[in-house]
C-alpha cells in the first residue's frame, strides 16, 4: 500500500472568471507599483489571499494499492511442436519460467496453452494468436508486462504489426528445435474431385528435401496404394513436379495413398504421406433390353430405364409369335436385320447389364450368344431376368447354356393368383430391399398392390429377398464369378407402375436391382465403410449376418485401436472414433478393409516443420524482444523500466508498469473559511493602515 498527495482546486466561480479576476489585479498592483502608492504591496496580498480563496484550495492524499503486472506466457501446443523431442524442450522452458517468474516482484504469471487445431484437417495450420486475443481481452493493457511465446515458429496467423495486436509490451520468442534441422515432404497438387470410372485420372507430386546435405539423393521410391490393397511404386525426382495417372475402378469414393521413402533428414514422416480422395462417377451405363414378345409390362421396363439420363439403352422386342412357324429364315422377318453377332459376340462386354425380359428359347439366339452371355457375367458382367410363363416350359431359359448362371431353376409351378410380395427376413438387412417405400417388414402385410402370376423354381444359389405366393421365392440376388444375376420371379411388377391397388415401389425397386448388378458401392450387402465428419471417422458395417467381430483400427502414426461395433435392425452396424491425427486410417475386420483419409492432401501444420525466427520476427523487433533457442538453455527473467532495453546476453525483460489502484482518499482544504476569512481582513487592514499612514 502507497501513499501518494497531491494538490487540487476546486474553484468557488468558473476558471476564466479567476483568471479575469486574477489579469485585473495584476494590471491594478503593476499600476500601483509604477506610482509608488503606499500600501501596494499589501494590496496585492489583499488581492492574492480573495484569489486563493476563489481558487479553494485543497490537498488530495490518496491510498494506492498496487497492482502486479501480468506476464502472458503461450505455449505452442500444435502438433509441429511436438516432434522429437521439441515437447521436452518445452516442459523443461516451463519448469524453469515457473521459477524465474516466481521470484519476480509484483508479477501475475498466466499461462495459456495454444494453436491446437480443433478436429484433424488443420487447414489453417497453428492459430496461436487467436488463443492469444482471447487471453489479451481479459488482461489490462496497462499491466501487461510482456508476452512469451514457447514455439518452434510454424505460426500460421502471426499479426502483421504489434499494433494490430494491440499491445506495447515486448515480445519474446523461446524458440524449440535445433539451428540444422532438415525434413522431406510430399505435395500434391492438382487433385480433381471426380472422375470417370474406368478412365484415367493425373495429378502432380512433388518430393522435396528441405535443407539436405549436400550430395544427397536426387530420385527417390514412391509407393501408390488403392483402397488399402492394390499398391505400386515407381521412382521420381527429387525437387521436381511429377505426374501421376492412375484409373477409377469404381463409383463413389476412391482413396489413393501416397508414400515417399525416408529421407537423408527426418523431422517426421507424416508430411512423407499423404491421402486423396476422388469420387468416381459413370459417364453412360450402356444397358441391352430383350424383350422375348410385347407385354404390358415392356413399357414399364423401357419407361424405367428411359429415364434415367445417364442410360444408353438399346432395346430389341420379338414380335414373331411362337406359334406362327412357317419356314421364313429369322433374317427375313424384319425389315432391320436383329444384330445379333455384333450385340451377343463383338460388343458384349460394352454393356454394363444386360435384360432378359419374358425371353424364351427359340431360334433368335443360338446357343453359343447365349454362351458368351454366360461367360460376361463369370467376367464381371450383370444379368437381370424377369421370367414369364415361357421360363416354366420346355421354351425356359434355364434349358439353355445360360442356366449355368441362374440362381433358380423352374419347377414347372405357376400361380395364378393374387399376392402382395413381401420382403424376406434375409431383405429386410439387403440393401436393395431394406426399407423399400410400403414395406412393413417380413411378418406383416406390405403396403402395397397385388400382382397375379408367381413362377415356382428352386433355389440353387443365392438370396432370397422377396417371396411371393406360399412364401415361395420372388427375388433373387446372386453372384457368379466375378458378375451378379438377379431373377425376378413374375412379369407382373408393372402393376406397380400403373397404380394398381395403390401400386407399389417399382421404380425404387428395380432401380436397387439394376445398381446392385453394376455394383455400385452404395449397395453392397457386404461392406465395411468410414468416413471422417468433423473431429470424428463413422464406421459402418454391412452385412447379411448378424454376429460380427470387432474392427482394428490403424491410425496414422501407426498405433491400433479396436472398435465394437453396436449392431442395428436393418444389416447395418456403427461405431464412431475420435479423429486426432492428418493421414490415412486403415480398418479390417478380418475380412474387409477400408480406408478412411482424415485432412487435407498437403496440410498447412506439416508443409514445413522446421523451427523458424521469421515468422514471429517482425512483432519481436516492433517490441524489442528477443528470440532464444531453448535447447541451449532457458533465459534468466528481469523486471525493466519500459524506456529500456527488453532484452539481453543470456536474459529476457519484462516491463515495470507500476500500475495501481485507488483504494481511499483523504481531501484537506489549504483555506478553510475562517482562514480565508482573517487572512483577507488582515491583508486588507494592513493596506488601508499603510496608504493612511
Amino acid at each position: 500500500m502507497l501513499n501518494a498527495t497531491t494538490l487540487a482546486f476546486a474553484p468557488l466561480v468558473p476558471w476564466p472568471v479567476v483568471i479575469a479576476l486574477a489579469v485585473l489585479s495584476a494590471l491594478a498592483i503593476a499600476v500601483a507599483g509604477w506610482r509608488r502608492a503606499r500600501g501596494a504591496i499589501w494590496r496585492a496580498l489583499a488581492l492574492a489571499a480573495i484569489l486563493a480563496v476563489l481558487a479553494n484550495p485543497s490537498l488530495i492524499r490518496e491510498q494506492r494499492e498496487v497492482l502486479p503486472d501480468i506476464a502472458l506466457v503461450a505455449v505452442d501446443d500444435s502438433a509441429s511442436n511436438r516432434l522429437e523431442d521439441r515437447q521436452a524442450q518445452v516442459d523443461r522452458a516451463i519448469d524453469a519460467l515457473d521459477g524465474e517468474l516466481a521470484d519476480l516482484e509484483n508479477t501475475q504469471v498466466r499461462v495459456i496453452r495454444a494453436g491446437r487445431a480443433d478436429g484433424p484437417s488443420q487447414e489453417g495450420g497453428t492459430r496461436l494468436f487467436d488463443d492469444v486475443a482471447r487471453a489479451l481481452a481479459e488482461i489490462p493493457r496497462e499491466r501487461l508486462a510482456g508476452l512469451v511465446v514457447v514455439s518452434d515458429g510454424q505460426i500460421h496467423d502471426v499479426p502483421e504489426s504489434l499494433k494490430a495486436l494491440e499491445i506495447d509490451a515486448p515480445v519474446h520468442h523461446l524458440m524449440t528445435g535445433r539451428e540444422d534441422e532438415g525434413d522431406r515432404r510430399l505435395t500434391v497438387d492438382e487433385v480433381p474431385g471426380y472422375g470417370i470410372v474406368g478412365r484415367e485420372i493425373s495429378f502432380t507430386v512433388k518430393v522435396e528435401d528441405l535443407s539436405a546435405p549436400e550430395g544427397g539423393p536426387s530420385t527417390a521410391e514412391l509407393r501408390l496404394t488403392r483402397g488399402g490393397e492394390e499398391t505400386r511404386t515407381r521412382t521420381v525426382p527429387v525437387g521436381q513436379e511429377t505426374e501421376i495417372t492412375v484409373e477409377l475402378t469404381h463409383r463413389g469414393q476412391n482413396v489413393l495413398e501416397l508414400e515417399v521413402a525416408e529421407g537423408p533428414r527426418e523431422l517426421t514422416l507424416t508430411n512423407n504421406r499423404a491421402a486423396i480422395v476422388i469420387n468416381g462417377v459413370r459417364d453412360r451405363l450402356r444397358v441391352l433390353l430383350v424383350s422375348g414378345q410385347p407385354h404390358a409390362g415392356e413399357r414399364a421396363w423401357r419407361s424405367l430405364l428411359k429415364s434415367d439420363p445417364s442410360v444408353d439403352l438399346v432395346h430389341f422386342t420379338i414380335l414373331r409369335p411362337p406359334e406362327k412357324q412357317d419356314g421364313t429364315p429369322i433374317r427375313e422377318l424384319s425389315l432391320i436385320a436383329f444384330p445379333t453377332r455384333e450385340l451377343f459376340q463383338v460388343k458384349i462386354d460394352e454393356f454394363d447389364l444386360i435384360v432378359f425380359d419374358r425371353y424364351q428359347r427359340r431360334g433368335v439366339l443360338p446357343a453359343l450368344y447365349l454362351d458368351n452371355v454366360a461367360e460376361y457375367v463369370r467376367n464381371g458382367g450383370a444379368l437381370l431376368e424377369a421370367a414369364g410363363p415361357s421360363f416354366a416350359s420346355r421354351m425356359s431359359l434355364y434349358r439353355t447354356p445360360l442356366g449355368r448362371v441362374l440362381p433358380g431353376g423352374p419347377t414347372g409351378e405357376i400361380y395364378e393368383q393374387g399376392f402382395k410380395p413381401q420382403v424376406t427376413e434375409l431383405g429386410t438387412r439387403h440393401p436393395v430391399t431394406r426399407g423399400l417405400t410400403g414395406s412393413r417388414g417380413p411378418n406383416a402385410e406390405a403396403d402395397w398392390g397385388r400382382w397375379f402370376r408367381h413362377l415356382n423354381v428352386n433355389v440353387q444359389s443365392g438370396d432370397v429377398v422377396m417371396e411371393g405366393v406360399r412364401d415361395r421365392p420372388l427375388l433373387i440376388l446372386d453372384r457368379v464369378g466375378e458378375g451378379r444375376v438377379a431373377q425376378l420371379m413374375s412379369d407382373h411388377a408393372w402393376l406397380w407402375a400403373r397404380g394398381y391397388q395403390g401400386g407399389g415401389p417399382q421404380a425404387e425397386l428395380m432401380r436397387r436391382v439394376a445398381h446392385w448388378l453394376m455394383k455400385e458401392p452404395e449397395l453392397e450387402e457386404e461392406a465395411l465403410r468410414a468416413r471422417v465428419e468433423g473431429d470424428r471417422m463413422i464406421v459402418e458395417r454391412r452385412s447379411l449376418e448378424t454376429e460380427l467381430p470387432p474392427v482394428e483400427v490403424t491410425l496414422p502414426d501407426g498405433s491400433t485401436k479396436t472398435l465394437q461395433l453396436d449392431p442395428g435392425q436393418d444389416g447395418r452396424a456403427t461405431a464412431t472414433l475420435p479423429v486426432d491425427q492428418l493421414g490415412t486410417y486403415e480398418l479390417t475386420d478380418g475380412t474387409r478393409t477400408a480406408v478412411a483419409a482424415a485432412g487435407p492432401p498437403n496440410p498447412l501444420e506439416y508443409r514445413d516443420v522446421r523451427s523458424t525466427r521469421a515468422r514471429l520476427n517482425p512483432l519481436v523487433e516492433a517490441s524489442g524482444g528477443s528470440h532464444v533457442r531453448i535447447a541451449d538453455g532457458t533465459p534468466r527473467v528481469r523486471k525493466v523500466d519500459p524506456d529500456r532495453d527488453s532484452a539481453g546476453p543470456g536474459w529476457i525483460g519484462l516491463d515495470a508498469n507500476r500500475d495501481y489502484r485507488v483504494a481511499g482518499v483523504m481531501e484537506v482544504p489549504l483555506l478553510p473559511a475562517v482562514l480565508a476569512l482573517m487572512l483577507v481582513l488582515g491583508t486588507l487592514v494592513a493596506a488601508w493602515f499603510r496608504e493612511g499612514k
